[in-house]
């Protein structure tokens, strides 16, 4: 074999060999989250819309995911459809690379509840957390705006941080997980953790790097495409057995 070929296959070898996981690949096996959502299951079995708005900062939106159809709230939608055929349900995106719980008190009128959702998933805490906000300050604007959500009768689901390299060597992360566990169960509304969700992966076997990027901070695509699907199963146990009018 001539060598300038043999070196091209090396590189390719390599190449391959350094590859992130796809998205294809299984999943990890997690136990399912329970979720009430009173709204969305009574709009789904009356057959009525239903928009999910998926509202968070850079893992929301899709940071470290190699196309916009590789996001968690893209696949949550693709998840949901297949699961739920009959049902007219749409997720939005409105997620927002480097913001905290201030900047999105600031959006929450103009990019959520003009939209009119059935349910919000707000992911939070990590900015927060990387920042060195002061956690009191942080659950009482999130507080705030779970408040004006349900006023409107939209359910709420918080979702915290990922177990991420970068987000676990800033000195008050655990606060911001504190603080949005006691929210949830103050405010009696579900948490969906992806803190819980990914050290049942790791008990699996499945380390970090399977699930974070080379950044340390975001999922790969393989990460949001688990997260997604944990989180499609968990709104469909919710749904209910009779979730869709006329089956």
């Amino acid at each position: 074999m001539r060598a300038p070929l043999l070196a091209l296959l090396l590189g390719l070898a390599l190449l391959l060999s350094a590859a992130p996981l796809r998205a294809e690949e299984p999943c990890p096996t997690a136990p399912t989250q329970r979720l009430a959502l009173p709204a969305t299951r009574a709009a789904l079995s009356q057959g009525q819309p239903v928009t999910v708005v998926a509202f968070g900062s850079s893992s929301t939106e899709g940071s470290g995911a190699t196309g916009q159809d590789r996001t968690y709230p893209a696949q949550l939608e693709a998840g949901l459809h297949a699961a739920l055929p009959e049902a007219r349900l749409t997720v939005l995106n409105r997620g927002r690379g480097g913001e905290d719980v201030t900047e999105m008190m600031a959006r929450l009128e103009a990019d959520v509840i003009v939209a009119r959702p059935t349910l919000v998933i707000w992911q939070a805490g990590a900015n927060a957390a990387l920042r060195g906000m002061a956690p009191e300050a942080f659950s009482a604007l999130l507080e705030d705006g779970i408040e004006r959500l349900r006023a409107r009768g939209v359910d709420v689901v918080l979702m915290d941080s990922q177990r991420a390299p970068r987000i676990l060597a800033a000195p008050n992360f655990a606060a911001f997980d504190r603080a949005i566990r006691d929210t949830a169960a103050r405010l009696h509304i579900p948490l969906f953790s992806r803190a819980a969700l990914m050290e049942a992966w790791a008990a699996a076997g499945t380390p970090a790097t399977d699930v974070i990027g080379p950044d340390g901070l975001h999922h790969n695509d393989h990460g949001y495409a688990c997260l997604a699907q944990a989180l499609t199963h968990a709104m469909v146990d919710a749904a209910g057995p009779h979730r869709i009018a006329g089956r």
